[in-house]
């Protein structure tokens, strides 16, 4: 693993003369020199964006496929962009958090951050699930601070106020004389929660009623109907904290196997990449490989590799008897964590075991190369020369949906 070490800024003595050719250099278009006497065309310039509504104007999501540009690098490295994700895309979205074996029995939960947001989502003693803010209401620390646990109420570990596992104020300590608080009217905000398959998901509660979850995923829901998903069993999950944009592992999901052969040369002797198609639903899209004989067979098999992806950062890798889900998280502008559950139809005995050993040490493998790649395109952001990129009519349908998704996301921001 490679050391990251940060940059350490230094203060430097800027004359007038400097500030001056800083000045003139910024109005002028950069140049590139190809020798003595002879210049490059200037390389085209993009007006400074001030406001978010400039920045967000930036992209034309009404162009087709064929005369689209790529959302401008600034949507992956601007900090009111990001702010406006948050808002308009994890607060006011269908997104999944977790599992249901996760939350089998009562005083079961788990926690999870939505843009920026902590959640909990909780079993209570009549077997409901309930979703509710992971801020207490009193100086605002977790009531929940573990990943995912056991508990038969949720007490703050700052100041002990207490919630039952509905997320209603149970105990305020030393709290008596206290003007205008009335303790039974107090309760943790609560989110939206529903089920599919294996699945949970939460919607943060708004003005309007979310849109039913079976209707967000019913693509999927009608097209899996013959795989027999619920068949398999979890097994493992893995943590990844990449140093990039969410989008941009987003963006590689969805560019209709484009970096296969280049980036991933084991999973290419399996994909049959003449034949590889994408189809693009309102929400959602699914990429189609049939499958060929090569050194993954052994894990990688059956008729056809299926990659689903649900707005705005749902995957499911699904393979004859294995499946596995990943979910992005956004932990900044350029930094974000990605998780990896797995699941397979056969896990007793040792041939089985085996082959979830195998077959982890696979998605593992080809994780890592999708890490460095994301990793070096967001660098490859912070030059001077890239602005925006365009897309593959043949491949990239999938990844066009997704930026013309942002820009409506984002455009209720304003």
């Amino acid at each position: 693993m490679p050391i990251r070490v940060e940059s350490v800024s230094t203060s430097l003595l800027v004359t007038p003369a400097i500030r001056r050719t800083i000045r003139q250099q910024k109005r002028e278009p950069l140049q590139l020199s190809l020798g003595k006497g002879r210049k490059m065309q200037s390389l085209p310039t993009v007006p400074a964006a001030q406001t978010l509504a400039q920045k967000l104007a930036l992209f034309n999501p009404d162009l087709p496929l064929d005369k689209a540009s790529t959302i401008p690098k600034l949507w992956y490295l601007d900090p009111e962009i990001y702010a406006a994700e948050c808002k308009s895309i994890f607060a006011n979205g269908w997104q999944c958090v977790g599992r249901v074996d996760q939350l089998a029995a009562p005083g079961r939960y788990i926690t999870a951050e939505i843009g920026g947001e902590p959640v909990v989502v909780a079993r209570d003693n009549d077997g409901r699930l309930n979703a509710f803010s992971n801020v207490c209401r009193h100086r605002a620390a977790r009531v929940a601070l573990e990943a995912e646990g056991s508990a038969s109420c949720f007490r703050c570990h700052y100041h002990g106020w207490t919630y039952g596992l509905s997320g209603k104020l149970k105990g305020v300590p030393e709290f008596a004389g206290v003007c205008d608080f009335k303790k039974q009217e107090i309760a943790l905000p609560s989110w939206s929660v529903d089920t599919w398959g294996p699945f949970v998901f939460v919607h943060a509660r708004s003005a309007a009623a979310p849109q039913p979850l079976l209707e967000f995923l019913s693509p999927l829901v009608k097209q899996s109907d013959g795989l027999d998903l619920s068949a398999l069993k979890f097994v493992a999950r893995k943590e990844y904290i990449l140093e990039c944009n969410w989008k941009l592992f987003v963006d590689n999901y969805l560019d209709g196997g484009y970096h296969v052969n280049t980036i991933h040369p084991s999973l290419a002797g399996v994909i049959d990449y003449k034949r590889y198609r994408t189809e693009v639903f309102a929400q959602s899209a699914v990429q189609i490989s049939p499958l060929k004989p090569g050194d993954l067979s052994s894990v990688r098999s059956g008729g056809s590799a299926y990659y689903w992806w649900l707005y705005p950062s749902f995957m499911l890798n699904i393979y004859q008897d294995t499946m596995d889900l990943n979910l992005v998280y956004p932990l900044g502008p350029s930094r974000c964590k990605v998780i990896f559950d797995f699941f397979f139809r056969h896990t007793e005995g040792e041939e089985s075991r085996r082959f979830i050993e195998q077959s982890i040490a696979v998605a593992d493998q080809i994780q890592d190369e999708d890490v460095r790649i994301c990793e070096e395109v967001q660098k490859g952001l912070a030059s001077s020369s890239f602005e925006t990129g365009r897309f593959s009519v043949r491949r990239e349908a999938a990844g066009y949906q997704f930026h013309r998704l942002l820009a409506a996301s984002l455009k209720t921001a304003l």
